[in-house]
């Protein structure tokens, strides 16, 4: 099953994704849909797949965690050795974006950067999880990409000041349920393009930590929620890792694609004055 959530003349509203059509669903987002456990009334009211207005995924995550190093090859492109735990960061939900809006580039960073996510939503509370049902609360994946501000990233030890900006996380098109793409860790091609120009090619099979080992070491310190977010990390191909670096600008169109999940399609735009 797909679900995603959409814009409309009364806020969004989930939906099941069909071949060429979105079923609008009575719950106010994918979120909402998974805390009532998938339990929603269609409302009547058929979208056209190609021209819906995209919202993220979910629209108000009770907790966005991500994962800071998570694949062989770029953990050795950014100069750091293999972590022995996940290197977790947060997000707001501020941040997000859906799969076609715009990237706001800010006035004030100069280095701003891609990063291909696999991503993952929670569909039930769980807390001190076992793999099994660290496994089990994952509801889905989804296609993200985590824009980094690396001039503000690395002005401390800690990254959220890079990874936190406002209209510069896009998540979506939409949920794809683990029995769609192999289960709960999928190997699945992840890549990123700048203006069409392959950047990263990956495959999430790569991953250090998988999506339940990351479930499972969150869940011992925090109770996950359905509609929390977890972004999984991202491969080699960072424009920081480039020599020189490179960096995105005003213009530029980013695609990040996903395997059997979608694509994210965003074009970047300075922030306004």
């Amino acid at each position: 099953m797909r679900l995603a959530t959409i814009r409309t003349g009364d806020g969004t509203h989930a939906a099941r994704v069909g071949q060429d059509t979105l079923v609008e669903l009575d719950a106010r987002d994918v979120g909402e849909l998974l805390a009532h456990e998938g339990d929603a009334t269609p409302t009547g009211v058929v979208h056209d797949l190609a021209t819906a207005e995209l919202a993220p995924v979910v629209t108000h995550p009770g907790k966005i965690i991500c994962q800071g190093l998570n694949y062989r090859g770029h953990i050795l492109e950014m100069g750091n050795e293999l972590p022995a735990y996940p290197t977790l960061f947060t997000k707001f939900r501020e941040a997000l974006i859906g799969a076609r809006d715009d990237i706001v580039l800010p006035a004030a960073s100069q280095q701003v950067d891609w990063e291909a996510e696999l991503a993952l939503v929670i569909g039930r509370r769980v807390r001190h999880a076992s793999p099994t049902q660290a496994a089990d609360a994952i509801a889905g994946f989804t296609v993200a990409n985590d824009i980094s501000m690396r001039d503000w990233q690395y002005r401390s030890l800690e990254f959220l000041p890079g990874k936190a900006w406002e209209h510069a996380t896009p998540v979506g098109p939409w949920l794809v349920t683990p029995d769609e793409l192999g289960g709960t860790d999928p190997d699945l091609e992840i890549r990123c393009e700048v203006d069409g120009v392959v950047r990263q090619d990956s495959r999430t099979s790569e991953l250090v930590f998988t999506a339940v080992d990351l479930v499972a070491y969150a869940s011992e310190f925090v109770t996950l929620e359905p509609g929390d977010l977890i972004l999984t990390g991202t491969p080699a191909g960072v424009g920081h890792g480039m020599r020189p670096p490179v960096y995105l600008e005003p213009g530029q169109i980013v695609r990040t694609v996903i395997e059997h999940i979608g694509e994210l399609e965003n074009r970047c735009v300075a922030e306004a004055p």
